[in-house]
């Protein structure tokens, strides 16, 4: 069964840094794209980044782009999400969700929640002084 386990939200001040790691099981992992999406209060769930399985193309929305970087380690099953410069409005529950890309080219790498099957629970990351 597959399964996706999000980690390492929390509390940091403004201008911080966190990492936060999707540990996935249950399926062939580098088959599959990996995509980190947030939910603030009120507000619909919005695509951060989408990452590819093989060559680790990303495709990162503009309101990270800079601040926050992906990667994975195909041994490890484990995606991570480093965050940089956090700013309150980031405060959010963080999912990473995966789907199967190994049928389109690598540099397809959608951040939209319809193109994704399987999430995790989520991981609250506050931003606040």
């Amino acid at each position: 069964q597959l399964q996706l386990v999000e980690s390492g939200g929390g509390l940091v001040q403004p201008g911080g840094s966190l990492r936060l790691s999707c540990t996935a099981s249950g399926f062939t992992f580098d088959d599959y794209a990996i995509g980190w999406f947030r939910q603030a209060p009120g507000k619909e769930r919005e695509g951060v980044v989408c990452i590819r399985e093989r060559l680790e193309f990303t495709h990162y929305a503009d309101s990270v782009k800079g601040r926050f970087a992906s990667s994975r380690d195909n041994v490890k099953n484990t995606v991570f999400l480093d965050m940089t410069s956090l700013k309150p409005e980031d405060t959010a529950i963080y999912f990473c969700a995966a789907t199967p890309l190994y049928r389109r080219p690598q540099t397809y790498c959608p951040i939209s929640q319809r193109n994704f099957d399987s999430w995790g629970q989520g991981t609250q990351v506050t931003v606040s002084s």
